[in-house]
């Protein structure tokens, strides 16, 4: 099966596409938080891959150029935000402060429980980038000299958990400002989280859309700074 499949140029490819189609058509018939599109996807192809026996290598040489479009897909966040500019200037200070919070936030609570489980260096420095997209993520990792593999699967995990329970938590809390819900999508969750907050309004996605590029380029001079602390 794998000598087989290794011959084929988009197996992987068109593996996720179908899946991933498969788990959209689900949501609209379940449309509820846990039936994530995303989330199942992942969950399906691991399964796929395992009852069939293929090597996960075999299957990614096919997939990988879906994430070629991970870098023009992150640059078309900025249409949303275009079309919510005046809004943007009306907040601007709230939101520079926001984001900041939160990437400090994210930064210390890295820090403590690394420090806390006594966690090695390396992983430290995988996990710093967790709440940022994975093309800005990836690259933090690699000048820290992390696991980009780490990384990419803690961005994962973060990007997925914030999309399943951001309304649940916006219910739970009150949450109700557009702009708020925006930003707490797009700088917990990043891109996964933006495509969660577009669901709640124009206005919700554009301000996570503006979370997601400034908490890069802040978590970019954060992280080496607190790097050294472990």
């Amino acid at each position: 099966m794998n000598e087989f499949l290794a011959q084929s140029t988009y197996f992987g490819f068109f593996l996720s596409i179908l899946v991933y189609w498969f788990c959209s058509l689900v949501q609209k018939k379940l449309p509820y938080a846990i039936f994530n599109p995303l989330l199942w996807t992942v969950v399906m192809i691991v399964v796929i891959l395992s009852v069939l026996h293929i090597d996960y290598e075999v299957y990614n040489s096919s997939a990988k150029y879906i994430t070629y479009l991970l870098t023009p897909a992150t640059v078309c966040l900025a249409i949303p935000m275009y079309k919510q500019i005046q809004v943007l200037k009306d907040n601007a200070f709230a939101l520079i402060v926001s984001i900041l919070c939160g990437c400090l936030a994210c930064a210390l609570s890295i820090f403590a429980m690394c420090w806390c489980f006594g966690l090695e260096t390396e992983l430290y420095h995988s996990l710093q980038s967790k709440s940022v997209t994975t093309a800005i993520a990836i690259g933090i990792t690699g000048e820290l000299e992390g696991s980009q593999s780490i990384t990419i699967l803690a961005v994962m995990i973060t990007g997925l958990f914030g999309a399943i329970v951001a309304r649940f938590v916006c219910r739970i809390f009150k949450i109700t400002n557009p702009v708020a819900v925006g930003l707490a999508c797009g700088n917990s969750a990043h891109a996964i989280g933006t495509s969660t907050a577009l669901t709640f309004g124009e206005v919700q996605g554009a301000m996570s859309s503006l979370a997601v590029v400034v908490a890069g380029v802040i978590t970019v001079v954060v992280a080496p700074l607190f790097a050294g602390l472990l």
